[in-house]
């Protein structure tokens, strides 16, 4: 299997992917594909392919911030069953996360990722793949270390009709073992994330103002 690097939206295996996130994930969480092309090409993020014998069978998308020391999981998507996609892909995107910020000159403390809450979804099917299902996904994401954050949460739309998206968990995989984040960190980061999107609803700018203003928020079994 091969890890590759998608880097335009005119390679042939980002139609693939692309066709594949939106078999798998709702409308809301998918931006629209010619919006793909400058975050692509941007060298804060990684979007990477898993191929085999010429299919696309997987894919994650990942970005480390040099500055905040924490990267950020957008998605993995596990395309087919009974190849060990899930664990290439993790293993790889570990390795070269690792490798990212030693060039960097930086440490990696954690890393975040929004985690469909499977008790609160009603309506999404992931395109009937099973490793997909939020209950399976949750649990996996458990085993490697991830906890919620004690907090509501919702996401903007991106969609960018400005609707909040709810029905998740901002999680966290720590390498310090740490049992709460500092407020002001998450705050940091969800405002550096969301940045590309203009239109974010209310209900997301009170949630960052309370992060914000909070010294410590903790970390939480999911």
């Amino acid at each position: 299997m091969d890890f590759v690097r998608i880097t335009s939206i005119h390679d042939p295996y980002f139609a693939a992917m692309y066709s594949l996130m939106q078999r798998v994930f709702p409308p809301e969480e998918v931006l629209e594909a010619a919006l793909w092309e400058g975050p692509l090409q941007d060298n804060g993020l990684r979007v990477y392919a898993a191929v085999e014998q010429g299919q696309v069978v997987g894919a994650t998308e990942y970005r480390f911030y040099p500055d905040m020391e924490v990267a950020m999981t957008d998605f993995t998507i596990i395309g087919r069953e009974g190849l060990g996609v899930g664990p290439f892909l993790a293993r790889r995107r570990q390795q070269e996360l690792n490798e990212w910020a030693a060039g960097s000159g930086r440490r990696l403390k954690g890393m975040f990722a929004e985690i469909y809450n499977p008790y609160l979804i009603q309506d999404h099917s992931f395109g009937g793949i099973k490793p997909m299902d939020p209950f399976v996904r949750r649990e996996v994401l458990a085993h490697l270390g991830y906890r919620k954050l004690d907090m509501d949460y919702v996401h903007p739309s991106w969609l960018g009709d400005g609707e909040a998206v709810g029905e998740l968990d901002l999680c966290y995989l720590s390498y310090e073992e740490e049992a709460v984040l500092p407020g002001s960190l998450v705050a940091q980061f969800l405002q550096t994330y969301y940045a590309i999107l203009p239109n974010k609803p209310a209900a997301w700018h009170r949630m960052v103002e309370q992060a914000g203003g909070r010294e410590r928020i903790a970390l939480l079994p999911i």
